[in-house]
């Protein structure tokens, strides 16, 4: 199999972390990908707000009923969306530039996860808790950080893939 291929077909959300710092090195490299991701008519309508503060983590991940994760991570980017931008690719835009901050991410060996901040009033608090403020708005959030083992247990979250056959429409 082709190794990009296989790369993307390997990207998984993590959710623990191990306590090692990441790589500035790599961090840059993370944001200099995300920072190339397409988006319509080049309007490029994020921020990227970086924290590492374990209290703003920690604050963050009490924003979201699946935000819990932030707060093991050694950091976190959030994406700032240009809330004056309302047409609906705007937020396309920001899941594609989430999606390349993860692939990036994986290619250095680093786990990642999103988090939604829900609901509205959350998202208005996760800008007030970073200090950002109209028209940006934060609606995700992304754990970066080193792979730590699962907690033994079952997940609430389903493990697998529906099968091709099963996703496919062919007409």
């Amino acid at each position: 199999m082709d190794p990009v291929l296989k790369a993307l077909g390997a990207l998984r959300a993590t959710r623990w972390f191990t306590g090692e710092p990441v790589a500035d090195e790599a961090l840059h490299a993370i944001l200099e990908a995300a920072r190339w991701t397409g988006s319509a008519r080049n309007r490029q309508p994020w921020r990227f707000v970086v924290v590492r503060d374990r209290a703003l983590l920690t604050g963050l991940s009490r924003l979201g009923a699946y935000a819990g994760h932030l707060a093991q991570a050694p950091l976190a980017v959030l994406l700032a969306v240009n809330a004056q931008d309302s047409r609906d690719d705007a937020e396309f835009d920001a899941g594609r530039a989430a999606q390349t901050i993860m692939l990036a991410a994986h290619a250095f060996g680093l786990g990642s996860c999103p988090a939604s901040f829900f609901p509205a009033d959350n998202v208005e608090r996760a800008g007030h808790l970073v200090g950002v403020g109209a028209p940006w708005r934060i609606r995700t959030g992304l754990s970066v950080g080193h792979p730590a083992p699962a907690p033994l247990g079952r997940s609430a979250i389903p493990t697998g893939r529906l099968a091709l056959d099963e996703l496919v429409i062919d007409r």
